[in-house]
């Protein structure tokens, strides 16, 4: 394990879950260095079966408050970021993907945050898609009001229609993180829309306009992958409206149409990206029986365009 320490304790502590990171993690580590700024520990905690991974990201220790931590018996990033948070030493957490990247500023602005709102459970904020070679795809952004405490039952209604948020974006408390149980494991696809919607319910949270760092889609990605089994993917969903639509009381059932057409959506969308394009229709359908009120608030709160016209983009241009 590689150490460098400040001082004084970190404000902010940055989750790096690594496995067979090698191809991106250089430009990752890059991206924080490039910040220089005092107080910002990283944890990087990696299960790789080689040490390239860790050898990279231990060439950042001049530069960076880094540690580097072999874990092998952590297989999954769930496992790796609930170990993460728990060691950490500030009172404010990120995780960064081994191929997403911070831009300019992603440091002075979630201090900025902070100092603004400490007490806030969940700090959410939009991301830049970029492609396999860090180009700029486009903006996915959050269907929220900016710079003002949200209530919680807002943010419920809205993150329940769609997981609207990049994982590399939001920003937490550690000990609400804590509190409420941290990531669930048994969720390899849908565990941050669940910690988010946790996170949420449990103190204020906050939607910020500046976009601040980079999301990376690209063919290897646990987005791609995960999603060809439609019926395993279909479940993962499922579970999280199933666990948290209860939050929204007497709203519950449109909200839940609406969800469920989501689900659809996605599916088919999943099944449409391997050449299965018949489901396409059923989507389009489900969507249709919304109604004008269900697919304004579909449209509005999924963020469809946002999220797939970049990688329509990245398809056609072969950036995928």
């Amino acid at each position: 394990m590689t150490v460098r320490r400040v001082a004084s304790a970190p404000w902010l502590t940055v989750l790096m879950p690594s496995y067979r990171g090698e191809q991106w993690i250089d430009a990752s580590l890059g991206s924080l260095a490039s910040e220089a700024v005092e107080g910002v520990e990283i944890l990087v905690i990696d299960s790789s079966p080689s040490s390239t991974t860790r050898e990279i990201a231990q060439g950042y220790s001049d530069r960076l408050c880094l540690r580097v931590i072999e874990r092998c018996d952590l297989v999954s990033w769930q496992a790796k970021t609930n170990f993460g948070v728990e060691i950490a030493e500030s009172s404010h957490v990120c995780w960064l993907g081994v191929d997403d990247l911070w831009l300019p500023g992603r440091a002075a602005a979630v201090r900025t945050w902070i100092n603004a709102a400490p007490d806030a459970s969940l700090h959410l904020a939009p991301s830049a898609i970029i492609d396999k070679g860090g180009r700029k795809l486009g903006v996915w952004r959050c269907p929220l009001p900016a710079n003002g405490e949200l209530g919680s039952a807002l943010v419920t209604e809205r993150l329940l229609v769609q997981n609207f948020v990049a994982a590399p974006a939001p920003v937490f408390r550690r000990d609400a993180w804590l509190n409420c149980g941290g990531l669930d494991e048994n969720l390899w696809y849908t565990a941050d829309w669940d910690i988010w919607l946790k996170l949420a319910a449990c103190g204020s949270v906050y939607y910020h306009e500046p976009v601040t760092v980079g999301f990376r889609i690209h063919d290897g990605s646990l987005t791609v992958t995960g999603s060809r089994d439609s019926a395993v993917f279909a479940r993962q969903m499922q579970i999280v409206l199933d666990r948290h639509i209860t939050k929204v009381g007497g709203r519950s059932k449109l909200i839940e149409r609406v969800a469920r057409a989501s689900i659809t959506v996605n599916i088919a969308l999943a099944s449409a990206s391997v050449g299965e394009l018949h489901s396409l229709l059923r989507a389009a359908s489900a969507v249709a029986r919304l109604g004008p009120a269900g697919i304004h608030r579909y449209l509005r709160d999924s963020r469809i365009l946002d999220r797939v016209a970049p990688r329509v983009r990245a398809k056609l241009t072969g950036a995928f």
